[in-house]
């Protein structure tokens, strides 16, 4: 029996099988309940939106030109804000349920879609990071996990054929393929062929346990775990060094089949996420190659240390930053952050101890001798008064008897 694939969705997943088959995720309100397809609209912007200065990405680029495969559940044409998003005649099916990469029974792929590419519309806050880019539906997945490696691998190379510029991947396997497999020969394949191949990291992280999931642990795929509004790691994101970046995957708004949008959560949603900003900047720098697109997404995301950590790899992407910093070529692989220059040293006054014994002792000695030197003056002054007002009266003495002897008798 072909080994199964997640398409995982945090808190909502469904598990079909111990071989991990596709869950078929509800969506869920923002208040908690399930959702129904088509869902009322949301008219605030999301949270993982807000943190964006959308106007200032957009004088930037707007993601036009650029085509992104979804390799998912489908992606459903009817909602107003997809209508004009999906490339349809570039997709394909390789699934045996009814429809076409059109239908999206499970609404996974149309939530996975939305975030990289749904148009503005008035009735609602949310929007796609590239909302002029292009989706490519590729049905691979559907409610009964029919999705396998081998169809997978099919669709990859299906994606490689139509000529497309991103590939997003929002579902992933614990168990190894092997490096001769066909899904590392079908991830080789794309990335030769200068695609940027983006999977999420899947969502068994709460047990603290490392593992590595597929095809988002190959060489050259940007493995994208989830993040939280801290900027931390969310419980559920799986960990490991293969982690390659982070992007919101809480509560993350999107697009649902026939219309409205559902709020969710896992890394399924962080991927489309990091997969806009690369619509972005491939429409920006188009002489980028894929390997460039990916280094330099990882060089200007948010960090709180100057490399990567297993939770987050090199951080939290940074639409804005990855679209205004460094526009200059990267190289084939990031680099930390030189360390922060050292500080000058504080100016600090002198601290006053008291006086030793010494000191006060000499002072003592100071004050008794000056002491004594202004009574010696003091006293040595008087004296010459005293003998002044002494001498002075003699004389009128001697004056008055002077006179009353010549006085004529």
């Amino acid at each position: 029996m072909a080994r199964r694939l997640r398409a995982r969705a945090a808190l909502t997943a469904l598990l079909l099988t111990a071989l991990g088959t596709v869950s078929a995720p509800p969506a869920a309100h923002a208040d908690g309940g399930r959702c129904a397809f088509p869902a009322e609209n949301i008219e605030e912007r999301p949270w993982a939106l807000q943190r964006v200065l959308l106007d200032r990405l957009w004088q930037e680029s707007r993601g036009e030109g650029v085509s992104v495969a979804v390799i998912d559940t489908g992606v459903d044409t009817a909602h107003p804000q997809l209508a004009g998003a999906v490339d349809a005649a570039r997709g394909a099916d390789f699934t045996d349920a009814e429809g076409d990469q059109t239908t999206d029974t499970v609404g996974h792929g149309t939530k996975v879609a939305g975030i990289i590419a749904a148009r503005p519309h008035d009735d609602t806050g949310f929007v796609g990071l590239a909302p002029d880019a292009t989706i490519v539906p590729i049905r691979q997945n559907d409610a009964d996990g029919s999705g396998s490696v081998a169809t997978l691998a099919d669709a990859i190379d299906h994606a490689v054929g139509a000529g497309v510029d991103i590939i997003n991947i929002s579902q992933d396997s614990d168990a190894a393929p092997g490096d001769d497999s066909e899904l590392a020969r079908a991830v080789n394949a794309a990335l030769d062929a200068d695609i940027v191949v983006i999977a999420s990291v899947g969502n068994d992280g709460a047990d603290g346990e490392r593992r590595l999931t597929y095809p988002a642990a190959y060489d050259g795929v940007l493995a994208v775990a989830a993040s939280d509004r801290n900027n931390e790691r969310a419980p559920f994101s799986q960990s490991g060094d293969f982690v390659g970046i982070a992007a919101p995957g809480v509560d993350m708004v999107s697009t649902v089949p026939l219309g409205g949008q559902c709020v969710d959560s896992g890394t399924s949603f962080a991927a489309p996420y990091v997969a806009g900003v690369a619509a972005l900047l491939r429409a920006e720098q188009p002489e980028w190659t894929a390997e460039q697109i990916v280094t330099h997404l990882k060089q200007t995301a948010e960090r709180a240390q100057p490399g990567p950590d297993a939770d987050l790899g090199w951080g939290v992407v940074d639409p804005v930053r990855a679209l205004t910093r460094d526009t200059a070529p990267p190289g084939p692989t990031p680099v930390p952050d030189p360390p922060a220059p050292a500080a000058p040293a504080p100016d600090v006054e002198p601290l006053d101890l008291g006086e030793t014994h010494a000191e006060r002792a000499e002072r003592l000695g100071t004050f008794v001798i000056l002491t004594a030197t202004l009574l010696t003056a003091a006293l040595a002054g008087t004296a010459l008064i005293i003998r002044d007002h002494r001498h002075r009266n003699g004389l009128a003495s001697m004056r008055s008897d002077r006179h009353k002897m010549g006085s004529p008798r």
